[in-house]
């Protein structure tokens, strides 16, 4: 029967093809709507990240991906097995999904290494300790195997934390903002560290945050979340550059809207001038628009005839952000070369350099 066996591999290749699947996911608690119609997939090894604001329903959606909350309707798979639906709800243990909890919850009587090996069930002490040394060294912990949580630093504690978790080799592991008790240049550098570690053991994950930098530097694909609704699924660079609506533009990055009109030829009319490039909306001559800049897409030009005060300054270092006020009352951010130093209160020149034009449909027809 070589063409049944050929159409039965296909369906087994094809169920595989998405290690996590959410298909039209509602979840409804007391009768409130928490998560509407929210599908994405992530393929073996994909790391995924659901980015918003508190309370906008990021940890209601990972949760119900790890088992602790039933979806009102819409399917939910793993390892291309339906593990929730409506009707149907297969229990945390059942799913095999690692959790990496905000507070670590590390065991403080275990050492590291009993931590590590508390999840693996089924093998031998033999294959529970290859396991566990594999991993340890994995993130250079080896030397700490035989320490104390108390022991360790907040890092160290969280790589203990990250390992316990994937060492049963879970399909797909969840981490709920596991980095923010860590400040914010840390939280950036753990985000690498662990998607290095995912990425060398191949494992599927989806993480939580409402920090865009961290959700950059460790996601493959992005879900900006915004009152239970998933704005957009995207790269981070796409998400930046072309944003598919006016929340999603202004929550990521820094950047503010500046008022206009269209003209004709992809075209508009702003304070700054007239500004031409390609339009993100076909949107007919003469509607009012907002044109969404970035603070590099503002460059100091002392050459100049747009003059901007200098409203406030933030140094990074390397460059300034500065805080304009243009002639009307509009605000800009500009990022600058440090060696620019203005003042608050001191005019300089500014030029925006833009290419593709990101403008939304004003709502009230009306300048403010």
């Amino acid at each position: 029967m070589p063409g049944r066996t050929f159409c039965q591999a296909w369906v087994i290749i094809r169920a595989m093809e998405n290690q996590l699947e959410l298909e039209h996911i509602y979840v409804d608690i007391d009768g409130t709507r928490i998560i509407d119609d929210v599908s994405f997939s992530l393929k073996p090894g994909d790391i995924g990240c659901l980015l918003g604001p508190s309370g906008c329903g990021k940890t209601t959606l990972l949760r119900t991906i790890g088992g602790f909350q039933a979806p009102s309707a819409g399917k939910l798979s793993i390892a291309g097995e339906l593990v929730a639906n409506s009707e149907t709800q297969a229990s945390p243990e059942q799913r095999r999904v690692g959790m990496v909890f905000q507070d670590l919850a590390l065991f403080p009587h275990m050492t590291v290494r009993k931590n590590v090996a508390f999840g693996i069930n089924g093998r031998t002490r033999k294959e529970t300790d290859q396991r566990v040394n594999e991993l340890l060294d994995l993130v250079s912990m080896q030397d700490y195997a035989n320490a104390y949580p108390h022991q360790l630093s907040g890092g160290q504690q969280q790589r203990v934390a990250l390992i316990r978790a994937m060492a049963p080799r879970p399909p797909v592991l969840l981490l709920d903002e596991p980095f923010s008790s860590q400040d914010t240049e840390r939280r950036v550098q753990l985000a690498h560290e662990v998607r290095e570690i995912l990425k060398r053991d191949g494992i599927t994950a989806v993480l939580v945050t409402h920090d865009q930098f961290e959700a950059f530097a460790i996601a493959d694909h992005i879900g900006v979340v915004s009152e239970g609704r998933l704005r957009q699924w995207d790269d981070a660079y796409s998400l930046y550059h072309t944003p598919s609506d006016r929340f999603v533009a202004d929550f990521i990055g820094e950047g503010v809207f500046l008022c206009g009109n269209t003209l004709e030829d992809n075209v508009i009319q702003t304070e700054l001038g007239i500004i031409q490039g390609e339009l993100s909306e076909d949107l007919p001559s003469g509607t009012l628009i907002e044109l969404l800049v970035r603070p590099d897409d503002i460059l100091h030009d002392d050459q100049s005839p747009n003059k901007a005060t200098v409203v406030a300054r933030d140094f990074r270092g390397a460059d300034h952000l500065y805080t304009l006020r243009m002639p009307g009352n509009t605000r800009l951010l500009c990022l600058a070369p440090s060696h620019h130093n203005h003042p608050v209160g001191e005019e300089f020149g500014i030029r925006l350099q833009l290419d593709h034009l990101v403008i939304f449909e004003r709502q009230d027809n009306a300048f403010s």
